[in-house]
């Protein structure tokens, strides 16, 4: 079961399912939402409204794909993480 999903009511999350220092990713509102747990159990989330980004993110077939969506980006804007 993937932890992380958006209906019309908004985001679910299911930490319980989640593996720590892990990224999942949700479209929602034409945003993607990227979520992770750190190695003390704390939910992290982050908004990217871009709409490039979240074009691109929507064309993707599976996590793979987003993650190297994400991972151009990051390089494009010279952003570490």
């Amino acid at each position: 079961m993937y932890p992380v999903s958006s209906d019309e009511g908004g985001i679910k999350i299911k930490p319980e399912y989640m593996e720590q220092e892990k990224m999942y990713y949700c479209i929602h509102n034409d945003k993607v939402l990227l979520v992770f747990k750190d190695d003390q159990e704390f939910l992290n989330c982050y908004e990217v409204e871009d709409a490039e980004i979240v074009q691109s993110v929507k064309k993707c077939n599976g996590v793979d794909e987003i993650e190297k969506v994400i991972e151009e980006y990051l390089a494009k804007q010279d952003i570490k993480h």
